[in-house]
């Protein structure tokens, strides 16, 4: 066994030192007391030999078309901002995975309210291996099992796919994850597609975005303890920092009472609470 792990290895090392792209459809419910409110986003696993990235497919399309946009206003220095063509569902999933190889450190790449954060994992997968297979999309799979993030997980991964990794922050099983399902059947990661990428995408920042904050885990729940507490603290802060006065417009042009806006953040906050409760890894939002 130790032999032909180790021989699954050299495969794997050899094999992404060509860029891939392997893409999922996930399935996932955010409101476990609206079950049959089924969410569905394209997500992408690209592999190279520096590590991977997951991500969603649609909010890659958008933010090459916002980035251009802003390329455009920077070398024209004027200009305005067209949402055209921009997918604004709100099925998109907004965070980022990334795996640095070959120590597969796993960051993950989430917003809370204006921040951006970089999220260092230091827990990783502890698999059981099943002598249960079977075939899926063609290939020929085998089944694993984990606890991880809250909730408990069934894999099947493939040795006909030489890559240890897999959708979100999973990874460490002698081949890709080809199938991925919590026990409530609630998140459901499926491989359907697969090909090689000629370049790697583009993930650089616009100049609208926040530089990253590099958080832990521990870290990032506080956080986002400190902003469900005061959902408002961003928007009383601005302006008072300089001599600049800030004003707020609704979309007619009239001027907006800063108090009035804090409590539409804080009504906007609730209701995300109450229809996006059931995440895919739970123990990070406690």
């Amino acid at each position: 066994m130790k032999k032909i792990f180790t021989l699954i290895v050299m495969c794997s090392t050899m094999a992404i030192a060509q860029s891939h792209r392997f893409i999922y459809e996930y399935k996932y419910i955010p409101n476990i007391k609206a079950k049959d409110d089924v969410k569905k986003d394209m997500m992408a696993l690209d592999i190279n030999e520096k590590g991977s990235v997951y991500q969603s497919l649609d909010k890659m399309k958008n933010d090459s078309i916002l980035r251009a946009q802003v390329e455009a206003l920077s070398k024209n220095m004027s200009g305005t901002i067209n949402l055209q063509g921009m997918n604004r569902s709100k099925s998109i999933v907004n965070y980022k995975v990334t795996k640095e190889y070959p120590s597969y450190t796993v960051f993950l790449h989430e917003k809370v309210d204006a921040n951006n954060y970089k999220i260092s994992e230091d827990k990783k997968p502890e698999w059981k291996i099943s002598s249960e297979t079977q075939t899926i999309n063609g290939y020929n799979i085998q089944k694993a099992s984990t606890h991880f993030g809250g909730r408990d997980w069934t894999a099947w991964f493939t040795t006909e796919l030489p890559f240890p990794d897999g959708p979100y922050k999973f990874y460490g099983l002698p081949g890709l994850i080809v199938k991925l399902e919590d026990s409530t059947g609630s998140h459901i990661m499926t491989l359907v597609a697969n090909r090689k990428q000629d370049k790697a995408e583009d993930n650089t920042r616009t100049i609208f975005e926040r530089k990253e904050i590099a958080v832990t885990s521990n870290q990032f729940k506080k956080a986002w303890k400190d902003f469900l507490a005061d959902p408002g603290k961003e928007i009383r802060g601005m302006g008072t920092s300089s001599s600049a006065k800030v004003y707020f417009r609704d979309a007619s042009g009239k001027t907006m009472d800063q108090k009035d806006i804090v409590k539409g953040k804080e009504a906007m906050v609730k209701k995300i609470l109450e229809t996006e409760n059931n995440r895919i890894e739970p123990s990070l939002y406690e």
